[in-house]
């Protein structure tokens, strides 16, 4: 998948009407983070606006969290489609995740997410993300994200 400017992500491609508050093309308040496909990685840039600071020229940790969350989701997605032979990624949502915060992350430019698969199982994929700003990582995710059934409220989301 290209990623330039015209080219749909994988959130525009496969779930344009989701609402979801980190990745949903159709949530206007939302982050709308653009996940796309470099090779086994996938990347978004993403710029903040005042309203995201935890307290002046600084990320609120909270909004790091669901942008990490959201974007290795979407890894964990795309991965699973790609490793079942899919047309299409199953909906997938977060089992656990843990953020690490390593240093403050500056709100003076945008920031570039980077993710991962380090092992697939099934209908499960553990993902590493990272999230770097003035060309350094500020915080790191490790997360378990696993594909829904029938029945479960995010099955259809997608």
């Amino acid at each position: 998948m290209s990623t330039t400017p015209d080219t749909p992500s994988l959130q525009e491609r496969y779930a344009p009407h989701n609402a979801c508050f980190g990745c949903g093309p159709s949530n206007p308040q939302g982050l709308r983070i653009r996940s796309m496909v470099e090779g086994d990685l996938v990347v978004a840039d993403w710029t903040p606006s005042e309203h995201h600071q935890a307290f002046p020229g600084v990320l609120n940790g909270g909004i790091i969290g669901a942008l990490l969350d959201c974007h290795c989701n979407w890894t964990a997605a795309y991965h699973l489609m790609k490793t079942q032979g899919a047309d299409s990624p199953p909906c997938t949502v977060t089992a656990d995740y843990a953020i690490t915060l390593k240093r403050p992350t500056p709100m003076s430019g945008p920031v570039h997410l980077e993710a991962k698969p380090v092992e697939i199982q099934g209908d499960r994929a553990v993902i590493e993300g990272t999230l770097t700003a003035g060309g350094k990582v500020t915080a790191t995710c490790r997360g378990t994200f696993v594909a829904v059934k029938p029945g479960h409220p995010a099955y259809h989301r997608w």
